[in-house]
């Protein structure tokens, strides 16, 4: 089960879910769930199962991924730790033993 953020409004952990909006029970304030989640002018990266990706996590790699220029692969499984997110098509720099710096996209992984 996820757990939903607290009211913006009272602070209280007691929301629920009603279709795409959550509500608050305490003081009946309702709210969108993407507003909050994402503030604007915040660049805003999900993994392949959308979770929110930030710049310090550690990702999994959930296939194989070839390298132009290396005949090896990052094999799937391989444990990225301390990534940095960035604005473009590659939108994750990480550094990658064996391989050295590396841009991933992050539909090809998930959060550890």
């Amino acid at each position: 089960m996820t757990e939903l953020p607290p009211c913006p409004q009272c602070k209280s952990n007691y929301t629920y879910q009603m279709d795409d909006l959550l509500a608050c029970p305490e003081c009946g304030h309702e709210w969108n769930v993407e507003e909050t989640a994402a503030p604007s002018g915040e660049l805003v990266v999900k993994d392949c199962n959308g979770n929110i990706l930030q710049n310090g996590d550690s990702v999994v790699t959930i296939k194989n991924l070839p390298v132009k220029g290396i005949a090896q692969s990052i094999k799937a499984g391989t444990k990225v730790r301390n990534i940095r997110l960035t604005d473009g098509d590659h939108n994750i720099d990480c550094k990658i033993d064996g391989f050295g710096a590396m841009a991933l996209k992050s539909e090809f992984v998930k959060k550890a």
